[in-house]
């Protein structure tokens, strides 16, 4: 490859770069239109050669489905930033019922859902039981369901509208 198509490369990688860590970016044409908006024309072949390269995938996002973001980045299963990821990511309603709590998730999530409630720091939760696409979360002794909204708010802030 000459100097000036490797020059070029690196200025279009470095501008990917830019792109997707300046916002929220969730298709191909996206960042093709935006790359064009800088001044580099791409074929969507080139692109998603581009994308492999730098790592970058489609990832979950709590609000927008998905999005592209870059893999050595995306929060560490376990981590604080992580387990807020699996819980917003999954999450769709909630239903109190007394002292416990019906979480409903997508299909599969309820697993890891079950794990970010057990394991962030939400004092108001007892404990937790994961099905496919619903968790069964107790409220500790004494706990209402006005409290574990704001302790949940708290952790992962606008979780909170999704109760009923």
């Amino acid at each position: 490859m000459h100097d000036y198509a490797m020059r070029d490369r690196r200025l279009r990688l470095a501008a990917i770069r830019r792109i997707i860590s300046r916002g929220v970016t969730t298709q191909q044409e996206e960042l093709l239109a935006a790359l064009a908006r800088d001044g580099f024309t791409v074929t969507q072949s080139t692109l998603s050669r581009d994308l492999r390269d730098l790592r970058v995938a489609r990832v979950p996002d709590g609000e927008h489905g998905y999005r592209y973001g870059f893999a050595d980045a995306e929060p560490m299963a376990g981590s604080f930033s992580g387990l807020v990821n699996d819980l917003k990511s999954g999450l769709v309603e909630m239903v109190f019922s007394g002292n416990l709590l019906v979480v409903r998730t997508l299909p599969g999530h309820a697993s890891s859902v079950a794990r970010a409630l057990d394991n962030l720091p939400i004092d108001e939760l007892a404990g937790t039981i994961a099905g496919d696409d619903t968790v069964l979360a107790v409220l500790r002794e004494g706990v209402d369901r006005d409290q574990c909204l704001r302790g949940l708010g708290a952790v992962v802030p606008g979780v909170a509208g999704l109760s009923r």
